[in-house]
């Protein structure tokens, strides 16, 4: 891919999506691009982006998207935010409260929003407790997983397996052993298709907890302050929002405060 050409994706791609893609990923954009190439016919990555840009639709600038999004993930990944989830709710169903509400806001293929539910589901026992999260990401392909909740042992190890035996099926594909997560957990999931870079957000709030965690490094400061800026719209009074362990919000949080290291109180 000529330079001149990735400088155009780059610009698009930020244009529409608000990722960053940074000097040094040519590399990565020319070989994910090529595969939509190849499925269309289109023998030029000038003749692709064209095509991106005059198609009507705008379907196939979410299969670019699909394409060049990294989804890094894993069931209980940074695994004390869980942790502080627990122990934050219990505090509040011993005052009284009944209805949660949390958002995951780059979902990516589920394992995120799965745990979170496993989390709300363990601490509230046996109680009739009103919980639902909803789940958003820009890429409709790893949407598609989040709503299969289909995953391969190897995906399911960091889970434990009293927490896989109450939580998910096994299944067998193609001779090949999967867990399932089981309907009564998915039906306290809502999936969306969400980007994050244009702000206001559809969702009215307030909401319990905000995790957003190993998203906002794809962004510059404006778009993550626009995130920050509906977050702390959209969060209750002593509310949380947690980022994740390597991404720094020094300077930008103007209402938030911080608890402990990648988690924030409003």
């Amino acid at each position: 891919m000529e330079k001149k050409t990735f400088q155009r994706f780059r610009e698009v791609v930020y244009e529409k999506s608000g990722i960053n893609l940074t000097e040094g990923k040519e590399a990565l954009v020319t070989a994910r691009v090529g595969k939509r190439m190849r499925a269309l016919g289109i023998p030029t990555h000038e003749a692709y982006l064209e095509y991106v840009l005059n198609e009507d639709t705008g379907k196939e600038f979410i299969h670019l998207i699909d394409a060049i999004s990294t989804n890094v993930t894993s069931f209980f990944r940074e695994s004390n935010h869980f942790d502080f989830l627990a122990k934050t709710m219990a505090n509040w169903i011993e005052k009284g409260q009944t209805r949660f509400r949390v958002w995951s806001a780059a979902s990516s293929t589920g394992e995120e929003p799965y745990t979170i539910a496993i989390t709300m589901l363990e601490t509230a026992g046996n109680r009739n407790l009103d919980m639902k999260i909803l789940a958003t990401d820009i890429s409709t392909r790893v949407l598609e997983q989040c709503v299969r909740g289909q995953y391969t042992r190897e995906k399911v190890e960091p889970v434990e397996p009293r927490l896989r035996d109450r939580y998910f099926d096994k299944i067998v594909v193609d001779g090949v052993q999967h867990y399932v997560v089981k309907d009564f957990v998915k039906q306290m999931v809502r999936f969306r298709r969400l980007n994050l870079s244009t702000p206001p957000f559809p969702m009215r709030g307030p909401l319990d907890v905000i995790f957003c965690r190993n998203v906002m490094i794809y962004f510059d400061n404006r778009v993550r302050k626009g995130i920050l800026d509906e977050a702390t719209r959209l969060l209750k009074p002593g509310g949380y929002l947690m980022v994740g362990h390597a991404e720094s919000l020094t300077g930008m949080l103007t209402r938030l405060k911080t608890v402990c290291p990648s988690t924030y109180v409003k």
